[in-house]
């Protein structure tokens, strides 16, 4: 998610400072980036030109003080409440003032975040969906403590700049799109766990039987089962609703270490498919 933000931004005109914590962190992006504009030229996406003057565009850098100068800040780090905690802490010591700070979490309540920080006012949630060089929807999420002028500015800023459609919900778990998304893919989680039909069955009654453009099990597969089980688990300790409770099989892949398409096996095997 943190590489496709960083190219959709540069793509659309802006600088772009990415921070990583290590070297090899830091290179894996970069290169998943100018992978992601390359493929973006050669299917005729965007121009040579296009390409190489958003590859000026991006910084990568293991040094946070890098960040200072920025106006606004995207946190995209793992779906961990300590640890993005712990950056919107390390990240209001070195930006300005007026620097506007936002998190593409996809399911920690904003003010959880916002008050580890001096500028709550000028905290809010910008919660992109993957591919972000490709899906046109962003979350805005303001909490209590957000500033008007803060929504505004990010308002302006991810549908102008950007060209997102924007869509606003309240400071609740999960937001709009995961407090629907989460229960359906968990459902067809439990679903497979019951032996109540296969793997394919699930994916292709939706594919075929609803228009979707990709199953509940492949789609888990692709934003990864260790981010589905977080949100799930977030989501079930605000609302204490049964259906948000990740299923024992979800569970068990994730500690197997079966994340999805990220390490080519989930509930399905990717390393014959290149």
């Amino acid at each position: 998610m943190g590489s496709g933000i960083a190219e959709h931004c540069a793509r659309s005109g802006l600088d772009v400072v990415v921070v990583e914590n290590d070297a090899a962190a830091m290179e894996r992006g970069r290169s998943r980036v100018l992978h992601s504009l390359d493929t973006a030229e050669t299917r005729g996406k965007i121009t040579t030109a296009d390409r190489d003057q958003a590859e000026r565009r991006l910084t990568f850098t293991e040094d946070w003080t890098s960040i200072g100068g920025c106006d606004l800040v995207i946190e995209a780090v793992s779906e961990d409440p300590a640890l993005k905690v712990g950056v919107f802490g390390r990240l209001d010591g070195l930006l300005a003032d007026d620097a506007i700070l936002t998190s593409n979490t996809s399911s920690i309540p904003i003010m959880k975040l916002a008050t580890a920080t001096k500028r709550p006012e000028k905290v809010i949630g910008l919660h992109f969906f993957n591919p972000v060089p490709v899906l046109p929807l962003v979350e805005l999420v303001p909490s209590l403590l957000t500033s008007p002028a803060t929504a505004d500015v990010v308002t302006t800023f991810a549908g102008e700049t950007l060209g997102k459609h924007v869509i606003r919900s309240q400071d609740r778990a999960g937001f709009v799109v995961n407090a629907l998304l989460i229960p359906y893919l968990l459902s067809a989680i439990r679903m497979l766990e019951s032996g109540f039909a296969t793997l394919e069955d699930i994916d292709q009654g939706m594919v075929r039987g609803c228009a979707h453009p990709m199953g509940p099990l492949a789609l888990t597969d692709l934003i990864g089962l260790d981010t589905t089980m977080a949100v799930a688990e977030s989501m079930y300790a605000e609302f204490k609703e049964p259906l948000y409770a990740p299923p024992p099989l979800l569970s068990r892949m994730v500690e197997a270490g079966l994340l999805g398409r990220k390490v080519q096996r989930g509930f399905y095997d990717y390393s014959a498919k290149g």
